[in-house]
């Protein structure tokens, strides 16, 4: 029985509601039914939501830079250990250790602010249909599903609790070699209510959804090919502006380099309204087998 929007939503909040083993140490569930290597936006997610847990109080995150150095396994839940490093009157950092089975598995620092005013400016959002327009992605894999491996086709087809509404073509439908460029219109497939830590959990999830690929573009390659191989080696979330990850967020990725079997690849997060709400920077492995 296909689950609904709601349920979709409810496996995400409990996914990404960690649990408290002692003072600045938790416990991240694992994805069920996952099978393999677990998503980096999860274990970002639940890096972020450890710390803010430990941080607390008034102070909003605004950044995070993490390192990949495992792969997560999807059949263990993983342990989030948080350091406090500073607590200010205006800024407090914390470290963040991911870990399973004793191996640390990604590390990660998140820096939080007391909310204040300044001077500010923006880049303009870029003039794209509105999701309206456009099917969801769903509705895209359906309809080419003949042509997805085997192996991939229950991944690939299962419902998400993120929906997105991709712009261009997806590369892994049309691999025709083209710019390093792509939009797509993201949200929540249903009210995930109001508490604002958990909308910046689940941006941080969703950034690392549609980055990676943009810097395989140019090539004509996508992750479901055999001879391809991918892996996030790291990835930055600056958060700008408050926003609902309910409401609909228009995705721009750009990649303005590879080499060397490493992609670099950048993402910005655009409110219905127009406002920059949030920027991500990401490289990863990229290698093409003989």
């Amino acid at each position: 029985m296909e689950p609904t929007p709601d349920d979709l939503i409810a496996g995400l909040v409990r996914l990404l509601d960690i649990e408290e083993i002692d003072t600045d140490l938790y416990r991240g569930a694992r994805n069920p039914g996952g099978v393999g290597r677990v998503f980096g936006g999860q274990v970002i997610a639940q890096a972020l939501q450890a710390a803010q847990r430990s941080i607390g109080g008034e102070k909003i995150a605004h950044s995070l830079h993490a390192y990949f150095m495992r792969p997560g396994d999807e059949q263990h839940p993983i342990v989030y250990r948080v350091v406090r490093d500073f607590a200010g009157r205006s800024f407090a950092n914390a470290r963040v250790i991911a870990m399973q089975r004793g191996q640390a598995i990604l590390n990660m620092a998140a820096s939080f602010q007391l909310p204040e005013n300044g001077l500010a400016h923006q880049d303009a959002m870029p003039e794209v249909l509105p999701p309206e327009a456009l099917p969801t992605d769903r509705e895209l894999r359906e309809t080419m599903q003949d042509r997805i491996p085997e192996k991939f086709r229950r991944l690939f087809l299962r419902a998400r609790p993120i929906e997105i509404r991709p712009v261009e073509a997806e590369h892994w439908s049309d691999p025709t070699k083209r710019a390093p460029l792509q939009h797509g219109w993201f949200r929540a497939v249903a009210p995930i209510g109001d508490d604002m830590t958990l909308h910046r959990a689940i941006l941080a999830y969703a950034s690392d959804m549609m980055l990676l690929g943009t810097c395989m573009l140019p090539h004509g390659i996508h992750w479901m090919m055999d001879q391809v191989q991918t892996a996030s080696l790291d990835h930055a979330l600056w958060l700008h502006e408050p926003f609902r990850a309910d409401d609909w967020l228009l995705y721009q990725t750009d990649s303005p380099w590879a080499g060397h079997a490493r992609g670099f690849n950048r993402g910005r997060f655009f409110s219905r309204d127009g406002r920059l709400v949030a920027s991500v920077a990401q490289e990863g492995l990229v290698r093409v087998r003989e």
